[in-house]
């Protein structure tokens, strides 16, 4: 009888030994967790839980006075601005994504940055057309040409009289049947833009298409929240100012990038025309579909107290938008980038004039390398 009870003492208490390990593996110490709405890295100090493990879309910090994407400081600061807000571009998950990645900025600050992939096809405008096929042709069957700050509907009547648009009587585009002189193969439109352009290409309206381009795709990052640089950068690449900045200016809501302003000295000087469509855009081999005006046919986002709308992102994540307001009104006050501040949008920037060949004079803020 004692051996039995003995026993069944030692079961009992071994029982209890693992039970009580059990209790501890499960056991945890709760933090507590702020929602990070924004992803931005900062918690909002309104919105919390308490978990033992974190949870997705909170942080361990309660630092973030404004979850919903705007910057934590003083509106009214010339540095200020909103966060890039990811969802206003219109991405497919395929041809055109955005993700968010750490990255080093232009003055050394570590931040996160916003890696836009994208193929360069418009998804809310077709492209083209560019050259028409007749002198006889209305403005609907070309595109447009920037000159002098003014642009021109490039129709039959434009190609027609170039000699006199140019003055210049070395300019004859078409033949005996008022047909004109067209790019017609891949081939011909990589000829024609060569910058050693022969003169087998002269008097050539440049239409490159988008079937040419295959899978190219090109990669764009820009501040996740724009941080002021101590002076403002000038764009490299043979734009104007020609510095080692970044060549592009900034990115369309659809994907495609605003360029630097066509050569259109050196497209001239070859006798070619190379139009671009009623968005601004035209086609290089290496370079995709991109834009060299604003004009108002990519899609734009109306704001509700009249100030012009916005187009997109310039590369150092400041807003872009365009150059007139409602009211058919330009700023007054915009500084020499052509960007300036108010309470709603901080600092941003508004695109030059479509006849311009130009967005942005300069970066006022740091970009990402």
């Amino acid at each position: 009888m004692k051996y039995i009870l003995f026993s069944l003492f030692v079961l009992l208490s071994v029982f209890s030994l693992f039970s009580c390990q059990d209790d501890d593996d499960t056991t945890c110490t709760e933090s507590t967790w702020y929602e990070d709405a924004d992803g931005d890295g900062l918690g909002n100090p309104a919105v919390s839980q308490l978990d033992c493990d974190q949870p997705t879309g909170y942080v361990a910090n309660d630092s973030d006075s404004d979850d919903t994407g705007g910057d934590a400081t003083d509106p009214t600061d010339s540095g200020s601005a909103n966060s890039v807000d990811p969802s206003l571009f219109l991405t497919d998950g395929t041809d055109f994504t955005v993700t968010l990645v750490d990255c080093t900025l232009s003055d050394g600050t570590t931040t996160k940055c916003y890696e836009i992939v994208t193929n360069g096809m418009p998804t809310d405008h077709n492209m083209g057309p560019w050259c028409p096929d007749n002198i006889a042709d209305g403005a609907d069957a070309g595109g447009i040409w920037l000159e002098g700050g003014e642009v021109y509907d490039v129709d039959g009547a434009f190609i027609e009289n170039m000699a006199t648009f140019y003055n210049d009587d070395k300019w004859l585009m078409y033949d005996a049947n008022g047909d004109i002189y067209t790019t017609e193969t891949q081939d011909d439109c990589a000829n024609a833009a060569n910058p050693d352009v022969g003169v087998a290409y002269e008097n050539f309206c440049v239409e490159c298409l988008p079937s040419y381009l295959g899978d190219l795709t090109s990669t764009y990052t820009i501040p996740m929240t724009p941080v002021l640089a101590d002076s403002p950068t000038q764009f490299g690449g043979g734009g104007r100012g020609g510095s080692n900045g970044p060549s592009n200016r900034g990115i369309a809501f659809n994907g495609v990038v605003f360029d630097a302003p066509a050569p259109t000295d050196a497209i001239l000087g070859a006798y070619t025309l190379a139009p671009f469509d009623d968005a601004g855009g035209h086609i290089n081999l290496n370079a995709g579909y991109h834009y060299h005006a604003a004009t108002g046919v990519s899609t734009e986002i109306e704001q509700s107290d009249g100030h012009a709308p916005m187009i997109g992102y310039a590369m150092d994540g400041y807003g872009l938008y365009a150059q007139l307001d409602a009211d058919g009104n330009e700023p007054t006050d915009l500084d020499e980038c052509r960007g300036h501040t108010d309470e709603i949008r901080g600092y941003h920037y508004h695109a030059d004039k479509p006849g311009s060949n130009n967005f942005i004079n300069c970066l006022a803020g740091a970009y990402a390398n």
